[in-house]
């Protein structure tokens, strides 16, 4: 194995090469580096994770209520409320009574909700810019593609 991506990796690596044949290992260290880096993009923008993610949901894939959008993210639900909390405060969503049902609440995006999801959306694309640099257009491509076989393969358990 000898190709440039291993070459970038190894220089000045002290990393035992058994642990760097690890999978796991190595994208449990890639994602906490980019959780890192977008984490921190998004806090100078007043904004978590969370924020838009619970955004990016609704204004996909339109209202929900609470159980709805917890399963949809996959933010805990004693976290979900919090954020919903936070983004109702700011304005982003409007919680409604379920016509169907007056014990739960619709969560649905505002049109501030929208502007600011597309203020973050401009955020993590420079995020992606910055994490894919190193990569060329091809590169990228393929990584996308293969991160993706391997997600569908773990999902079908």
């Amino acid at each position: 194995m000898d190709t440039d991506a291993e070459l970038r990796f190894d220089q000045g690596d002290a990393t035992p090469e058994r642990l760097k044949r690890q999978i796991q290992r190595l994208t449990g260290m890639t994602s906490a580096q980019m959780g890192k880096v977008s984490g921190g993009a998004l806090a100078d923008v007043g904004a978590r994770k969370d924020h838009y993610v619970v955004l990016a949901a609704l204004a996909e894939l339109g209202p929900a209520s609470q159980s709805q959008l917890s399963d949809r993210t996959r933010v805990y639900r004693s976290d979900l409320v919090a954020v919903l909390n936070e983004l109702e405060g700011a304005g982003l969503i409007r919680r409604d009574p379920d016509p169907a049902d007056k014990r739960r609440n619709v969560i649905t995006i505002t049109g501030p909700g929208g502007k600011r999801l597309a203020e973050l959306d401009a955020v993590l694309e420079g995020v992606n810019e910055r994490i894919l640099a190193p990569l060329s257009g091809a590169e990228r491509r393929e990584l996308f593609r293969l991160l993706g076989v391997v997600n569908a393969h773990l999902a079908s358990g």
